[in-house]
């Protein structure tokens, strides 16, 4: 049913933890929010181009059930990542404590080394499962700082156990911040219930809202104890004041913002997400897991990523060991897209992957299956 509100190729896509297929009703909503205010009258466009941003915001807070307010617009979560914490002056310190593991995605951990460059950053070490509580248990030591998690992994299939750790984060008076790039729109999330420090993510895959469009949001809790450094006049509280001996900051997330900011990432997110928001993660979740499910019980001790649902990504990786080259190039035959790293290939159905799709994926599987 949902493959004909988005712009499906020929090919079985199933590569949605890379990047999402755009609606089909965006390019007239982008000719709309975007272009026309700026081709179509005579008239100043930001006030036009700042209401979608605005509406952005509004649809990022219905997705994750919290407010606009505590919403700032990023334009990648590297560049959020690194205003965010060196806002923080308990992370400036000399001998600052982060944990991470190294199954975080890479640009995660260069961001945090560059931008703390005193800080002592711990890692959980990529061979242990991250989706059980007791390795974290292991590691959330009383002089940690900062423990950032990933809601879910991109290499792994795995899904960090968040109702678990950013209760016990908080316990131990430390700071969370929970990536949700490759969660957000698949692993249903409400802020108001779990209530981390802040949460980085991005529009460009389960969201389908393309790349340049990232957020950052602060839990109402933690704004007044963040300054950044990074700012511009969009993090003012009146921007449209041209006092240049005059500086407040935003009095919400906004103070994030920083200069001239960008329009048309948002402009196509924003329509992107709405969508997904009046939808609902969970009955996106529900399609995915049900896909999934059809998926491991065909390819049994190649699945290399948890088969729990509350462990598992929205992605499963297969290996099928000496084979697994012979499998990838007779998916490829048969017009299925995926990728392979080095854990195995990721396969990722989405809301509009039905049953043709499946079908195709688990014939073609079929021969190596035992």
């Amino acid at each position: 049913m949902y493959q004909n509100d988005f712009e499906m190729p020929k090919s079985v896509y199933l590569l949605n933890h890379s990047v999402g297929r755009p609606l089909k009703s965006l390019r007239q909503a982008f000719d709309e929010r975007f272009f026309l205010p700026w081709q179509g009258s005579g008239r100043e466009p930001w006030g036009d181009w700042l209401s979608v941003v605005e509406d952005f915001r509004a649809q990022l807070a219905r997705l994750f059930n919290s407010e606009a307010r505590l919403f700032c617009p990023q334009v990648n979560l590297s560049s959020g990542l690194t205003k965010l914490v060196q806002s923080l002056p308990r992370l400036r310190h000399p001998g600052a404590v982060i944990l991470m593991s190294e199954n975080d995605f890479p640009s995660m951990g260069f961001a945090l080394q560059q931008a703390l460059p005193e800080a002592q950053i711990r890692f959980i070490p990529a061979e242990l499962d991250v989706s059980l509580p007791e390795v974290w248990q292991a590691y959330l030591t009383d002089d940690i700082d900062l423990v950032f998690i990933s809601h879910a992994y991109s290499n792994t299939g795995q899904q960090a156990p968040l109702d678990y750790l950013v209760p016990k984060v908080r316990q131990l008076g430390a700071l969370s911040v929970v990536d949700v790039a490759q969660a957000a729109g698949v692993l249903p999330l409400d802020l108001s219930v779990l209530e981390p420090d802040f949460i980085l993510g991005s529009s460009v895959k389960w969201l389908c809202g393309g790349p340049g469009a990232a957020y950052l949001w602060v839990n109402a809790e933690q704004l007044a104890h963040c300054s950044p450094q990074d700012v511009g006049w969009f993090s003012h509280e009146n921007p449209f004041e041209f006092d240049i001996y005059h500086f407040r900051y935003h009095d919400s997330a906004l103070k994030f913002w920083g200069g001239t900011p960008s329009v048309a990432p948002y402009a196509i997110a924003a329509h992107s997400i709405g969508y997904f928001a009046e939808l609902g993660a969970n009955k996106v979740r529900q399609h995915n897991l049900m896909q999934l499910q059809r998926i491991w019980n065909q390819v049994g001790e190649a699945l290399v990523s948890p088969s729990d649902s509350a462990r598992c990504s929205g992605t499963a990786i297969l290996n099928f060991g000496a084979a697994q080259q012979q499998v990838v190039e007779a998916l490829t035959q048969a017009d299925i897209s995926l990728d392979v790293r080095k854990q195995g290939m990721r396969i990722s159905p989405h809301i509009y992957n039905g049953e043709q799709d499946m079908q195709r994926l688990l014939e073609a599987l079929v021969p190596f299956c035992r």
